[in-house]
């Protein structure tokens, strides 16, 4: 394995950057793994952990379920959220994704981001991640990342 280099979120850009991985991304859920990419996408924002963003293919059949419901971002356009459900456990609205995003956003169209922290654990390159603090945003935390991450208490407003 090679060592990674460290990355500050605080040099991360806003609007955030789009950029592709080939790193390996696995999702595992009810003790089956339900996901697993080298084909993801990173969104890095200021103060933020990366979200990865898995292509539809990358997940098992039957995983995802449509949840009701949506959300707005400002920089990638209306979100639609995901149930995903494996192993009888099931996290209603655990993921999102983005029909029709924005141009700049437009790589990760229909592909689908999960809170690390509903699952039962995610991995990047076999380093279990720590979800972003707080309820809110779905960052992966790696051990290559400094932050302080938006999130936890007192960043409200970052």
């Amino acid at each position: 394995m090679t060592e990674r280099q460290t990355e500050r979120v605080a040099d991360y850009p806003r609007p955030p950057r789009l950029e592709r991985s080939h790193r390996l991304v696995r999702i595992i859920l009810g003790g089956e793994e339900i996901a697993r990419t080298t084909e993801a996408w990173r969104v890095l924002e200021t103060f933020h952990p990366p979200t990865w963003y898995l292509p539809p293919a990358a997940f098992r059949p039957g995983v995802l379920r449509p949840a009701p419901g949506g959300s707005l971002c400002e920089w990638k356009g209306r979100a639609r959220y995901w149930t995903l459900a494996a192993g009888g456990r099931v996290e209603d609205a655990a993921g999102w994704s983005y029909p029709d995003p924005t141009p700049a956003f437009r790589p990760i169209r229909d592909h689908v981001a999960v809170y690390a922290g509903r699952m039962e654990a995610c991995f990047v390159d076999e380093e279990r991640v720590t979800p972003q603090p707080g309820g809110f945003y779905g960052g992966w935390i790696t051990a290559e990342l400094v932050g302080p991450f938006n999130g936890g208490p007192g960043t409200l407003g970052w």
